[in-house]
């Protein structure tokens, strides 16, 4: 600023003091001109005093002053004076006081406050002159306006429960002046007329202290002042509801007419039905109980009664009843007549000169004869057409010789099998002159599951349950509870079993003794599924029904005149007990098979179905045992020679050789951000129970195994729902990124969504180690009126940055409408075990010989290392070098992995291919080391 000359300020002030001592005796027109100026007796007053005021980036801001009666007024800044020719000055009169009234105005430039460096804000003052003396007016502070661009603290998302309290934290950017702050929901100002949104004005906090289904949205902070806005980052608040279950139906009628049977009850998850990713209820959804059915009492006929008194008309009756017993609870009445009739005077009675008895039409008699001569010649043409095809079948099977199949084979529940025996003989096969033909004419097929029902089993014979008539067995299938009987248990030795690890709640026994070991847990880990069977020398197959587990157990894996109750059973694990800092996640379920202490001479194949996409070297895939609590030990790694057990791995399945019970699963740890596991994505819907307008769609996302995608079928179709979609498989990989579920597309005419939120997402961690628990997100829509039956979407399902998977969705409201696809292929498939021959694909002499001759090392290298290479199963020779019969070894490896297909094909081309080899001399693997890796480079 610029001060007054030194010469100028020293005149202003000479005058002032000379103008405040004027004679008396100064001129009438000079008094004049001083009343004008001031000369009223009053200091000047101030009409208008400078005011704050901020610079807005590089505007500058105008200070004004105005007083009365002023001769002159002068701004002065930081306590300088501010020069005479940055002032703008401006003169009136007052019309009602007469008095001169005097304006001054300065403008203040960014820079000149930014210049400033003093203790305190830049500030301005003014001082006004009279003839009395001076004023001073207020100071006005000049800051620079600002905004800063980064919130000190943003609103976070967060999911709440239904009533729960909503808290959302914000601390706006630091300004001047101070930021103003307002919400935003789903871009609209936020109310605060209902009592329950609130917010806490000393920190800018909202808070919902009630969270009801309408209070999901997206929610931002918004800061402001005279220079700028600022938005901070969208926090999506997600109010969920966990599932309740609704009460238990009334228990269905039991399902036999007569004796001991079952009755089932259900409940379903719709008080409330869950919603926007809450809680599924925890449970069964459906209780079976045995009940009891009083049979039906056929009625039978009692005692005749007299003959009544001969009657005028020669006759006389006599009359039975039913109560022989008489028909109780449905029984069927008494066949025959109640009364009967006949003559009573013995012929003495006649009428028209014969006897009562002898008076019938002429021709009945003759047509009695007829019949009966009749019926005798069609039983003897029957009788002789029966004989003549009986005959005629025998000689059509005589004319099969085939010595080397086994009949029982025939009938284990496949569809076909047929031989030609016009073909000339394998060489290598024993005695093969009358061998049959593996390549001609081949049909052979095998079911996964055992298509019967439960209900058979509790219709046991009387005569097979009555030795254990305390035997109960309470098992957990599809989320239902059975109780049902058991077959008796078979252990060589006196041994009792052991369930460790298997959570049966079973008791054994008779006259209430427990079977049990002492040290049996009481509370062990829930199994999902479970199979049991009883297997002897025969061997046999144990099959989880839809679950892609099964258990082969060789022919002589159990020694002569011994049997064993084995069981198979499913625990679904968390990822987090697989290593407590390792990368290592679930690749498939737990399996445990046993008893404890099976003793077996053949190693058993357990399929395991998995997850891991296998296709490129991203994963170390390992088989790890459970030793207890939530520790496991590594058995082996699937790409490394062992001689303790082998892993065949493919596409889905993994065939597992093993000599030791116990709960097994497949564990994977990344090599990189490109090792993915598959996920199978399916979309179900039912219409809303509390709102007939609404239909509630649910995403679910899970391991691609057949037991995961079975637990989240099963539990829909005990809530109503249906699947509208056939489910779709997706590639998940290791890069941290999360996935997001949007719905898109849906009829803005027709529908509204609620709430509001139409993109859902599952952070990384929650997908990448979601074996224990299925991922559910839910989308509620409301229709406008009932005659929008039809709904169209699209649902969206991608990993951020990866390729995008779009479940289509085309269906009708209406309750009764049926789904698209079916929940899985094989829902009623109860029956899980075979015994015998008819487990096996190959015929046992088939098998027999394959070994023998195999097994043995001849001059031309066929042996069972060739057999191994032509099946394809060349790796980890050195674990069958180990075995008593390497071939048999082999063959129930194959019968493992091919056990749905049941096609001999491959088995038989193998079998053509290696009689057209001619190889060089054999090599003999040994389980050491040092000789296996010397007879492996001689093979190379």
């Amino acid at each position: 600023m610029g001060q007054f000359s030194g010469g100028c300020y020293l005149s202003f002030f000479i005058f002032v003091l000379l103008g405040s001592q004027v004679p008396t005796t100064l001129a009438r027109g000079q008094r004049g001109e001083a009343l004008q100026h001031g000369q009223s007796g009053t200091l000047p007053h101030f009409l208008e005093e400078p005011v704050d005021a901020y610079i807005v980036k590089s505007n500058p801001i105008k200070l004004r002053c105005q007083a009365r009666p002023a001769l002159q007024i002068f701004f002065k800044c930081n306590g300088d004076w501010v020069h005479q020719s940055q002032h703008t000055s401006q003169e009136h009169t007052d019309l009602t006081t007469g008095l001169k009234i005097r304006e001054v105005m300065i403008n203040v430039s960014r820079q000149q406050v930014e210049d400033f460096h003093g203790p305190e804000d830049y500030w301005c003052l003014c001082v006004a002159w009279s003839h009395l003396g001076t004023s001073k007016s207020r100071k006005a502070t000049v800051r620079i306006a600002y905004l800063r661009k980064n919130f000190e603290q943003d609103p976070q998302g967060t999911e709440v429960p239904l009533n729960g309290m909503i808290v959302l934290h914000c601390r706006p950017p630091e300004g001047v002046p101070v930021a103003e702050v307002e919400w935003l929901k789903n871009e609209e100002p936020l109310s605060f007329d209902d009592g329950n949104v609130m917010e806490k004005k000393g920190d800018h906090n909202l808070i919902i202290s009630e969270a009801r289904l309408s209070d999901s949205g997206n929610y931002t902070c918004v800061a402001s002042n005279i220079v700028a806005k600022r938005r901070s980052a969208t926090a999506t608040v997600i109010v969920y509801v966990n599932g309740g279950w609704s009460s238990w139906t009334d228990w269905s009628p039991c399902n036999v007419r007569c004796g001991r049977g079952v009755q089932k009850r259900s409940r379903t998850c719709t008080n409330p039905a869950p919603l926007n990713g809450g809680a599924f209820c925890e449970g069964m959804s459906v209780q079976k109980s045995t009940c009891n059915t009083v049979c039906p009492v056929d009625g039978g006929w009692g005692e005749w009664s007299e003959w009544s008194t001969c009657s005028s008309d020669c006759e006389r009756q006599r009359s039975r009843e039913c109560t022989a017993p008489e028909p109780k609870h449905g029984g069927r009445l008494c066949d025959g007549v109640a009364v009967a009739t006949e003559n009573c005077t013995g012929g003495l009675c006649t009428q028209n000169r014969k006897l009562l008895h002898d008076a019938k039409p002429q021709g009945v008699e003759n047509s009695s004869d007829v019949a009966l001569y009749s019926g005798l010649a069609a039983g003897v043409v029957t009788v002789v057409l029966l004989i003549v095809a009986v005959t005629l079948y025998r000689r059509s099977q005589s004319e099969y010789g085939v010595d080397v199949i086994d009949s029982s084979a025939l009938t284990g529940g496949f569809q076909s099998f047929s031989f030609k025996t016009s073909r000339q003989a394998n060489p290598l096969l024993i005695n093969s002159s009358m061998q049959p033909d593996l390549t001609v004419s081949r049909t052979y097929t095998s079911p996964m599951c055992f298509q019967d029902s439960i209900d058979k089993e509790l219709m046991a014979e009387r005569s097979f349950l009555d030795p254990l008539p305390d035997l109960k067995v309470k098992g957990v299938t599809e989320r239902a509870e059975y109780h049902v009987m058991s077959h008796p248990q078979t252990f060589p030795r006196g041994l009792a079993p052991d369930y460790r690890g298997v959570a049966v709640g079973t008791t054994l026994g008779r006259r209430g003794k427990n079977l049990f070991s002492p040290h049996v847990s009481l509370t062990p880990r829930l199994p999902l599924h479970r199979a049991t069977a009883v297997f002897g020398h025969a061997g046999g197959r144990l099959v989880v029904p839809n679950t892609g587990i099964s258990l082969l157990v060789p022919h002589g894996g159990i020694a002569e005149d011994t049997t064993w109750e084995m069981y198979m059973s499913i625990n679904q694990e968390d990822s987090s007990t697989v290593s407590e800092d390792g990368p290592e996640i679930f690749l498939s379920p737990a399996v445990t098979y046993g008893p404890p202490g099976l003793d077996l001479s053949y190693p058993i194949a357990m399929t395991i179905a998995h997850c891991a996409e296998v296709a490129a070297d991203n994963w170390t895939i390992r088989l790890k045992r459970h030793i207890q609590d939530n520790k496991w030990e590594e058995v082996m790694s699937v790409d490394e020679e062992s001689t303790s057990c082998y892993c065949l791995l493919e596409a889905q399945k993994c065939h597992v050789l093993l000599e030791h019970p116990g709960r097994y699963a497949l564990v994977g740890e990344p090599l990189n951000q490109e090792a993915g596991k598959r996920l199978r994505l399916a979309v179900f819907g039912s219409p809303d129970a509390s709102n007939s307008l609404g239909f509630t769609l649910r995403v679910y996302c899970v391991d691609d195994t057949p037991h995961a995608f079975q637990e989240v079928a099963v539990g829909e179709r005990s809530r109503g729902g249906r699947l509208l979609e056939e489910p779709k498989m997706m590639l998940f990989k290791a890069n941290t990124f999360s996935l997001q579920v949007s719905i898109q597309d849906v009829p803005q005419l027709l529908w509204s969504i609620k709430p509001f939120t139409t993109c859902q997402e599952f952070s990384f961690s929650q997908v990448w180690a979601s074996n224990q628990h299925p991922l559910q997100c839910a989308f509620t829509l409301e229709r406008y009126s009932h005659s929008s039956s039809q709904l169209s979407c699209k649902i969206s399902i991608r990993q951020v940055t990866g390729k995008e998977q779009i479940l289509q969705v085309y269906t009708s409201v209406v309750e009764n409408e049926k789904g698209v696809v079916p929940f899985f292929t094989q829902s009623d498939c109860t029956i899980t075990s075979q015994t015998g021959s008819r487990a096996f694909k190959i015929p046992l002499s088939i098998r027999q010989r394959i070994s023998a001759t195999f097994d043995t090392a001849n001059a031309n290298g066929k042996d069972w290392q060739l057999l191994a290479q032509k099946l394809h199963i060349d790796r980890n020779l050195c674990y069958f070098a180990c075995q008593e019969s390497p071939s048999s070894v082999i063959l129930t490896l194959w019968e493992a992995q091919h056990q749905d297909s049941g096609d001999l094909d491959s088995l038989a081309s193998a079998l053509e291919e290696i009689s057209k080899v001619h190889s060089p001399k054999a090599v003999t693997l040994s389980c050491s080391k040092e000789e296996r890796d010397s007879e492996f480079t001689k093979l190379a």
